[in-house]
Protein backbone atom coordinates (compact mmCIF):
# COMPACT_ATOMS: atom_id res chain seq x y z
CA UNK A 1 0.00 0.00 0.00
CA UNK A 2 1.47 3.34 -1.07
CA UNK A 3 1.84 6.18 1.41
CA UNK A 4 -0.23 9.33 0.92
CA UNK A 5 -0.21 12.70 2.65
CA UNK A 6 -3.46 11.70 4.37
CA UNK A 7 -1.45 9.33 6.56
CA UNK A 8 0.48 12.29 8.06
CA UNK A 9 -0.85 14.38 10.94
CA UNK A 10 -0.46 17.65 9.03
CA UNK A 11 -3.06 20.43 8.89
CA UNK A 12 -5.98 19.83 6.56
CA UNK A 13 -5.44 23.13 4.77
CA UNK A 14 -1.92 21.95 3.86
CA UNK A 15 -3.36 18.84 2.24
CA UNK A 16 -5.70 21.03 0.19
CA UNK A 17 -2.78 23.16 -0.99
CA UNK A 18 -0.95 19.98 -2.02
CA UNK A 19 -3.99 18.76 -3.93
CA UNK A 20 -4.20 22.10 -5.74
CA UNK A 21 -0.73 21.37 -7.11
CA UNK A 22 -1.67 17.76 -7.91
CA UNK A 23 0.83 16.47 -5.34
CA UNK A 24 -0.75 13.29 -4.03
CA UNK A 25 2.05 10.95 -2.95
CA UNK A 26 5.10 11.91 -0.89
CA UNK A 27 8.58 11.36 -2.27
CA UNK A 28 10.87 8.99 -0.31
CA UNK A 29 12.55 11.82 1.62
CA UNK A 30 9.15 13.33 2.46
CA UNK A 31 7.77 9.97 3.60
CA UNK A 32 10.77 9.48 5.90
CA UNK A 33 11.27 13.03 7.21
CA UNK A 34 7.72 14.33 7.79
CA UNK A 35 6.66 11.82 10.49
CA UNK A 36 9.97 12.23 12.36
CA UNK A 37 9.78 16.02 12.20
CA UNK A 38 6.16 16.01 13.36
CA UNK A 39 7.25 14.05 16.42
CA UNK A 40 9.75 16.77 17.27
CA UNK A 41 12.82 14.64 16.48
CA UNK A 42 16.04 16.10 15.11
CA UNK A 43 16.53 15.08 11.46
CA UNK A 44 19.67 14.79 9.35
CA UNK A 45 18.48 14.10 5.80
CA UNK A 46 20.43 13.46 2.63
CA UNK A 47 18.61 13.13 -0.66
CA UNK A 48 19.24 13.91 -4.30
CA UNK A 49 18.40 17.35 -5.59
CA UNK A 50 14.88 17.70 -6.92
CA UNK A 51 13.30 15.16 -4.55
CA UNK A 52 11.07 17.57 -2.61
CA UNK A 53 13.18 18.39 0.44
CA UNK A 54 11.51 21.80 0.88
CA UNK A 55 8.08 20.25 1.41
CA UNK A 56 9.67 17.63 3.68
CA UNK A 57 10.44 20.29 6.30
CA UNK A 58 7.86 23.01 5.48
CA UNK A 59 4.79 20.86 6.16
CA UNK A 60 5.82 19.79 9.69
CA UNK A 61 7.14 23.29 10.52
CA UNK A 62 3.85 24.94 9.49
CA UNK A 63 1.84 22.25 11.30
CA UNK A 64 3.74 22.65 14.57
CA UNK A 65 3.47 26.47 14.66
CA UNK A 66 0.93 27.68 17.23
CA UNK A 67 -1.01 30.26 15.27
CA UNK A 68 -2.45 31.97 18.34
CA UNK A 69 1.03 32.63 19.79
CA UNK A 70 2.55 35.85 18.47
CA UNK A 71 6.26 35.07 18.65
CA UNK A 72 8.96 33.62 16.40
CA UNK A 73 8.65 29.83 16.67
CA UNK A 74 10.65 28.57 13.67
CA UNK A 75 13.70 29.76 11.72
CA UNK A 76 14.73 28.46 8.30
CA UNK A 77 18.30 29.16 7.13
CA UNK A 78 19.33 29.03 3.46
CA UNK A 79 22.77 29.71 1.94
CA UNK A 80 21.74 32.17 -0.78
CA UNK A 81 19.28 35.00 -1.25
CA UNK A 82 17.64 33.21 -4.20
CA UNK A 83 17.02 29.99 -2.30
CA UNK A 84 15.74 31.91 0.73
CA UNK A 85 13.30 33.86 -1.45
CA UNK A 86 12.14 30.62 -3.08
CA UNK A 87 11.45 29.09 0.35
CA UNK A 88 9.53 32.25 1.34
CA UNK A 89 7.29 31.87 -1.73
CA UNK A 90 6.63 28.22 -0.90
CA UNK A 91 5.90 28.99 2.75
CA UNK A 92 3.50 31.77 1.75
CA UNK A 93 1.70 29.42 -0.63
CA UNK A 94 1.22 26.65 1.93
CA UNK A 95 0.30 29.02 4.76
CA UNK A 96 -2.32 30.85 2.70
CA UNK A 97 -5.59 31.04 4.60
CA UNK A 98 -3.91 30.64 7.99
CA UNK A 99 -2.89 33.35 10.48
CA UNK A 100 0.83 32.44 10.24
CA UNK A 101 3.00 35.52 9.69
CA UNK A 102 6.24 35.06 7.72
CA UNK A 103 9.25 37.39 7.65
CA UNK A 104 12.15 37.17 5.17
CA UNK A 105 15.51 38.23 6.64
CA UNK A 106 17.77 38.19 3.59
CA UNK A 107 21.15 39.80 3.19
CA UNK A 108 21.22 42.64 0.67
CA UNK A 109 17.70 43.81 1.54
CA UNK A 110 16.93 46.92 3.59
CA UNK A 111 17.77 46.21 7.23
CA UNK A 112 15.39 48.88 8.55
CA UNK A 113 12.41 47.32 6.77
CA UNK A 114 13.27 43.90 8.20
CA UNK A 115 13.42 45.35 11.71
CA UNK A 116 9.91 46.74 11.16
CA UNK A 117 8.70 43.28 10.07
CA UNK A 118 10.03 41.76 13.27
CA UNK A 119 7.94 44.19 15.29
CA UNK A 120 4.89 42.31 13.96
CA UNK A 121 6.10 39.14 15.75
CA UNK A 122 6.21 36.73 12.80
CA UNK A 123 5.92 33.06 13.75
CA UNK A 124 8.20 31.93 10.90
CA UNK A 125 11.48 33.59 9.89
CA UNK A 126 13.31 32.62 6.68
CA UNK A 127 16.67 34.07 5.70
CA UNK A 128 20.41 33.87 5.15
CA UNK A 129 22.73 33.10 8.10
CA UNK A 130 24.60 36.41 8.09
CA UNK A 131 21.50 38.60 8.23
CA UNK A 132 19.73 36.40 10.81
CA UNK A 133 22.82 36.49 13.05
CA UNK A 134 23.09 40.26 12.62
CA UNK A 135 19.50 40.82 13.75
CA UNK A 136 19.99 38.50 16.72
CA UNK A 137 23.05 40.51 17.74
CA UNK A 138 21.00 43.72 17.42
CA UNK A 139 18.43 42.09 19.76
CA UNK A 140 15.74 42.58 17.14
CA UNK A 141 15.16 38.87 16.52
CA UNK A 142 14.18 37.05 19.71
CA UNK A 143 15.15 33.37 19.76
CA UNK A 144 13.92 32.39 23.24
CA UNK A 145 10.67 30.88 21.91
CA UNK A 146 12.06 29.34 18.72
CA UNK A 147 11.17 25.64 18.77
CA UNK A 148 12.54 24.57 15.36
CA UNK A 149 15.60 25.55 13.30
CA UNK A 150 15.92 24.28 9.73
CA UNK A 151 19.15 24.50 7.71
CA UNK A 152 18.55 23.87 4.01
CA UNK A 153 21.51 23.02 1.75
CA UNK A 154 23.48 22.75 4.98
CA UNK A 155 26.68 21.74 3.16
CA UNK A 156 26.64 24.96 1.17
CA UNK A 157 25.85 27.07 4.24
CA UNK A 158 29.09 25.83 5.79
CA UNK A 159 31.13 26.17 2.60
CA UNK A 160 30.10 29.78 2.15
CA UNK A 161 31.60 30.68 5.51
CA UNK A 162 28.28 30.52 7.32
CA UNK A 163 29.54 28.04 9.93
CA UNK A 164 30.26 30.69 12.59
CA UNK A 165 26.95 32.49 11.97
CA UNK A 166 25.07 29.19 12.11
CA UNK A 167 26.86 28.25 15.34
CA UNK A 168 25.86 31.59 16.87
CA UNK A 169 22.25 31.12 15.81
CA UNK A 170 22.20 27.67 17.44
CA UNK A 171 23.67 29.02 20.67
CA UNK A 172 21.06 31.79 20.85
CA UNK A 173 18.16 29.30 20.81
CA UNK A 174 16.84 27.02 23.53
CA UNK A 175 18.78 23.85 24.23
CA UNK A 176 15.79 21.62 23.52
CA UNK A 177 14.95 23.17 20.12
CA UNK A 178 14.41 20.88 17.17
CA UNK A 179 17.03 20.84 14.36
CA UNK A 180 16.31 19.78 10.77
CA UNK A 181 19.31 19.57 8.39
CA UNK A 182 18.69 18.87 4.68
CA UNK A 183 21.12 18.57 1.78
CA UNK A 184 22.01 16.60 -1.33
CA UNK A 185 25.49 15.92 0.06
CA UNK A 186 26.68 15.38 3.63
CA UNK A 187 30.44 15.99 3.85
CA UNK A 188 32.40 15.45 7.06
CA UNK A 189 31.96 19.04 8.32
CA UNK A 190 28.16 18.69 8.15
CA UNK A 191 28.23 15.45 10.11
CA UNK A 192 30.50 17.11 12.68
CA UNK A 193 28.04 20.01 13.06
CA UNK A 194 25.15 17.57 13.48
CA UNK A 195 27.08 15.60 16.09
CA UNK A 196 27.80 18.78 18.02
CA UNK A 197 24.27 20.20 18.04
CA UNK A 198 21.76 17.40 17.44
CA UNK A 199 20.26 15.08 20.01
CA UNK A 200 19.71 11.49 18.86
CA UNK A 201 18.89 12.55 15.28
CA UNK A 202 16.94 10.50 12.76
CA UNK A 203 19.40 9.86 9.93
CA UNK A 204 17.74 9.73 6.53
CA UNK A 205 19.73 8.68 3.49
CA UNK A 206 17.66 8.26 0.35
CA UNK A 207 20.05 6.26 -1.82
CA UNK A 208 23.04 8.21 -0.48
CA UNK A 209 25.36 6.43 -2.90
CA UNK A 210 23.21 7.73 -5.76
CA UNK A 211 23.69 11.48 -5.62
CA UNK A 212 22.11 12.26 -8.99
CA UNK A 213 18.67 11.15 -10.18
CA UNK A 214 18.47 8.46 -12.85
CA UNK A 215 16.10 10.65 -14.86
CA UNK A 216 18.98 12.95 -15.88
CA UNK A 217 20.96 12.27 -19.06
CA UNK A 218 24.55 13.54 -19.07
CA UNK A 219 26.18 14.73 -22.31
CA UNK A 220 29.53 16.31 -23.16
CA UNK A 221 30.60 18.18 -26.29
CA UNK A 222 34.32 18.79 -26.84
CA UNK A 223 35.39 21.93 -28.67
CA UNK A 224 38.03 24.64 -28.57
CA UNK A 225 37.63 27.17 -25.77
CA UNK A 226 37.05 29.96 -28.28
CA UNK A 227 34.23 27.97 -29.90
CA UNK A 228 32.15 27.35 -26.76
CA UNK A 229 29.82 30.31 -27.24
CA UNK A 230 29.09 29.28 -30.82
CA UNK A 231 28.61 25.64 -29.77
CA UNK A 232 26.12 26.71 -27.10
CA UNK A 233 24.28 28.86 -29.64
CA UNK A 234 24.01 25.95 -32.10
CA UNK A 235 22.84 23.47 -29.46
CA UNK A 236 20.19 25.86 -28.16
CA UNK A 237 19.00 26.40 -31.74
CA UNK A 238 18.92 22.63 -32.28
CA UNK A 239 17.00 21.63 -29.13
CA UNK A 240 15.15 24.93 -28.70
CA UNK A 241 14.26 24.32 -25.04
CA UNK A 242 11.54 26.42 -23.53
CA UNK A 243 14.02 27.44 -20.83
CA UNK A 244 17.51 26.47 -19.67
CA UNK A 245 20.15 27.54 -17.16
CA UNK A 246 23.70 28.15 -18.42
CA UNK A 247 26.39 27.87 -15.74
CA UNK A 248 29.50 30.05 -15.87
CA UNK A 249 32.28 29.62 -13.30
CA UNK A 250 33.56 33.19 -13.34
CA UNK A 251 30.96 35.93 -12.85
CA UNK A 252 33.30 38.39 -14.63
CA UNK A 253 32.71 36.47 -17.89
CA UNK A 254 28.91 36.43 -17.73
CA UNK A 255 28.54 39.85 -19.37
CA UNK A 256 30.56 38.71 -22.40
CA UNK A 257 28.46 35.56 -22.77
CA UNK A 258 25.23 37.52 -22.43
CA UNK A 259 26.31 40.05 -25.02
CA UNK A 260 27.39 37.46 -27.60
CA UNK A 261 24.37 35.21 -27.13
CA UNK A 262 22.11 38.23 -27.33
CA UNK A 263 23.87 39.26 -30.56
CA UNK A 264 22.96 35.79 -31.91
CA UNK A 265 19.28 36.67 -31.25
CA UNK A 266 18.92 34.36 -28.25
CA UNK A 267 16.70 35.48 -25.41
CA UNK A 268 19.02 35.70 -22.39
CA UNK A 269 19.47 37.38 -18.99
CA UNK A 270 22.01 37.02 -16.18
CA UNK A 271 21.85 36.28 -12.46
CA UNK A 272 24.80 37.85 -10.66
CA UNK A 273 25.59 36.95 -7.08
CA UNK A 274 26.64 40.52 -6.30
CA UNK A 275 23.75 42.26 -8.09
CA UNK A 276 21.24 44.27 -6.01
CA UNK A 277 18.58 42.08 -4.41
CA UNK A 278 15.65 43.64 -6.28
CA UNK A 279 17.40 43.17 -9.61
CA UNK A 280 17.96 39.48 -8.85
CA UNK A 281 14.33 39.10 -7.74
CA UNK A 282 13.14 40.64 -11.02
CA UNK A 283 15.40 38.43 -13.16
CA UNK A 284 14.17 35.26 -11.44
CA UNK A 285 10.54 36.39 -11.68
CA UNK A 286 10.87 37.03 -15.42
CA UNK A 287 12.58 33.65 -15.91
CA UNK A 288 9.86 31.80 -14.00
CA UNK A 289 7.25 33.59 -16.10
CA UNK A 290 9.00 32.48 -19.31
CA UNK A 291 9.91 35.97 -20.47
CA UNK A 292 13.34 34.81 -21.70
CA UNK A 293 14.91 31.48 -22.63
CA UNK A 294 18.42 31.31 -21.12
CA UNK A 295 19.45 32.22 -17.57
CA UNK A 296 23.20 32.73 -17.21
CA UNK A 297 24.30 32.13 -13.63
CA UNK A 298 27.14 31.11 -11.35
CA UNK A 299 26.88 28.11 -9.01
CA UNK A 300 26.32 30.38 -6.01
CA UNK A 301 23.49 32.37 -7.61
CA UNK A 302 21.60 29.31 -8.86
CA UNK A 303 22.10 27.06 -5.84
CA UNK A 304 18.85 25.31 -4.87
CA UNK A 305 16.68 27.02 -7.50
CA UNK A 306 13.53 25.07 -8.32
CA UNK A 307 12.29 25.90 -11.81
CA UNK A 308 9.47 23.49 -12.73
CA UNK A 309 9.89 21.50 -15.95
CA UNK A 310 13.38 22.83 -16.69
CA UNK A 311 14.47 20.44 -19.49
CA UNK A 312 18.14 21.39 -19.91
CA UNK A 313 21.07 22.83 -18.02
CA UNK A 314 24.31 23.76 -19.78
CA UNK A 315 27.74 23.95 -18.15
CA UNK A 316 29.68 26.34 -20.36
CA UNK A 317 32.64 25.63 -18.11
CA UNK A 318 33.08 22.39 -16.12
CA UNK A 319 31.88 22.39 -12.53
CA UNK A 320 34.59 23.02 -9.94
CA UNK A 321 34.10 19.59 -8.36
CA UNK A 322 31.70 16.64 -8.23
CA UNK A 323 29.57 18.27 -5.54
CA UNK A 324 29.04 21.37 -7.68
CA UNK A 325 28.14 19.11 -10.59
CA UNK A 326 25.48 17.40 -8.45
CA UNK A 327 23.81 20.73 -7.73
CA UNK A 328 24.07 21.94 -11.34
CA UNK A 329 22.58 18.77 -12.81
CA UNK A 330 19.95 18.77 -10.06
CA UNK A 331 18.29 21.89 -11.48
CA UNK A 332 16.78 19.60 -14.13
CA UNK A 333 15.17 16.16 -13.91
CA UNK A 334 13.36 17.13 -10.70
CA UNK A 335 10.65 15.04 -8.98
CA UNK A 336 10.92 12.18 -11.49
CA UNK A 337 10.90 14.32 -14.63
CA UNK A 338 13.37 13.83 -17.49
CA UNK A 339 16.26 16.24 -17.85
CA UNK A 340 19.56 16.72 -19.70
CA UNK A 341 22.83 18.05 -18.29
CA UNK A 342 25.03 19.31 -21.14
CA UNK A 343 28.75 20.00 -20.63
CA UNK A 344 30.87 22.07 -23.02
CA UNK A 345 34.54 21.35 -22.47
CA UNK A 346 37.87 21.87 -24.19
CA UNK A 347 40.22 18.97 -25.00
CA UNK A 348 42.35 19.64 -21.94
CA UNK A 349 39.25 19.54 -19.68
CA UNK A 350 38.19 16.02 -20.70
CA UNK A 351 39.78 14.42 -17.65
CA UNK A 352 37.32 16.35 -15.42
CA UNK A 353 34.36 14.49 -16.94
CA UNK A 354 36.05 11.13 -16.31
CA UNK A 355 36.63 12.18 -12.71
CA UNK A 356 32.95 13.07 -12.24
CA UNK A 357 31.96 9.70 -13.70
CA UNK A 358 34.11 7.85 -11.17
CA UNK A 359 33.08 9.91 -8.15
CA UNK A 360 29.35 10.06 -8.92
CA UNK A 361 28.83 6.66 -10.55
CA UNK A 362 27.33 8.16 -13.70
CA UNK A 363 28.04 7.93 -17.43
CA UNK A 364 28.63 11.15 -19.33
CA UNK A 365 28.07 10.39 -23.01
CA UNK A 366 30.26 12.19 -25.52
CA UNK A 367 28.46 13.67 -28.49
CA UNK A 368 29.41 15.70 -31.57
CA UNK A 369 27.40 18.35 -33.38
CA UNK A 370 27.83 18.22 -37.14
CA UNK A 371 25.81 19.64 -39.99
CA UNK A 372 22.83 20.47 -37.78
CA UNK A 373 22.67 17.00 -36.18
CA UNK A 374 24.00 15.31 -33.04
CA UNK A 375 26.11 12.16 -33.41
CA UNK A 376 28.10 9.76 -31.30
CA UNK A 377 31.86 10.01 -31.94
CA UNK A 378 33.06 7.95 -34.92
CA UNK A 379 29.49 7.52 -36.17
CA UNK A 380 29.93 6.57 -39.84
CA UNK A 381 26.63 8.19 -40.79
CA UNK A 382 28.02 11.65 -40.04
CA UNK A 383 30.84 11.36 -42.57
CA UNK A 384 30.21 13.18 -45.86
CA UNK A 385 29.78 10.81 -48.78
CA UNK A 386 32.53 10.96 -51.46
CA UNK A 387 31.25 11.93 -54.87
CA UNK A 388 31.87 9.45 -57.73
CA UNK A 389 34.99 10.10 -59.81
CA UNK A 390 32.89 10.58 -62.96
CA UNK A 391 31.43 13.75 -61.49
CA UNK A 392 34.83 15.44 -61.23
CA UNK A 393 35.44 17.92 -64.07
CA UNK A 394 38.95 16.54 -64.47
CA UNK A 395 40.90 14.03 -66.45
CA UNK A 396 40.49 10.22 -66.41
CA UNK A 397 41.28 9.58 -62.74
CA UNK A 398 39.97 11.42 -59.73
CA UNK A 399 43.22 10.56 -57.94
CA UNK A 400 45.07 12.73 -60.39
CA UNK A 401 42.69 15.68 -59.98
CA UNK A 402 44.27 18.91 -58.88
CA UNK A 403 42.60 22.31 -58.74
CA UNK A 404 44.02 24.73 -61.34
CA UNK A 405 46.90 26.80 -60.08
CA UNK A 406 46.39 30.46 -59.40
CA UNK A 407 48.26 31.62 -62.51
CA UNK A 408 46.11 29.40 -64.80
CA UNK A 409 42.75 30.65 -63.54
CA UNK A 410 40.64 32.96 -65.64
CA UNK A 411 40.73 36.60 -64.75
CA UNK A 412 37.21 36.29 -63.39
CA UNK A 413 38.11 33.45 -61.04
CA UNK A 414 41.32 35.15 -60.08
CA UNK A 415 39.45 38.18 -58.77
CA UNK A 416 36.79 36.12 -57.01
CA UNK A 417 36.68 37.01 -53.33
CA UNK A 418 38.75 40.16 -53.76
CA UNK A 419 37.57 43.29 -51.94
CA UNK A 420 35.19 45.54 -53.87
CA UNK A 421 37.64 48.45 -53.99
CA UNK A 422 40.31 46.21 -55.61
CA UNK A 423 37.91 44.93 -58.29
CA UNK A 424 36.90 48.51 -59.18
CA UNK A 425 40.54 49.57 -59.36
CA UNK A 426 41.32 46.77 -61.88
CA UNK A 427 38.45 47.82 -64.12
CA UNK A 428 39.93 51.31 -64.48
Amino acid sequence: MSTTFDTFAIREELKLRLEARHITEPSPVQAAAIPAALEGRDVLAQSQTGTGKTIAYLLPVLTRIQQDVRSTQAVIIAPTQELAMQIVREAEYYSEGSSIQIASLIGGAALKRQVEKLKLYPQLVIGTPGRIHELIEMRKLKMHEVRTIVVDEVDHVLQKGGASDTDSIMRSALRDRQLLFFSATLPAEVKALAERWMQDPVNIGIEPEKRIADTIEHLVFVCEERDKIDMLRRLVRHWNPKQAIVFINDSSEIAEWEQKLGYANLSVASLYGDAPKQERVNVLRRFREGQFQLLLATDVAARGLDIPDLPYIFSAQPALNAEHYVHRAGRTGRMGRQGVSVNLISHREQFIMRKFERELGIVIHEREFYNGRIFEPNDASRRPKTKPAANHPSSKSSAGYRPPSKDKRSGKDKDKGAPKWLKEKKRQ
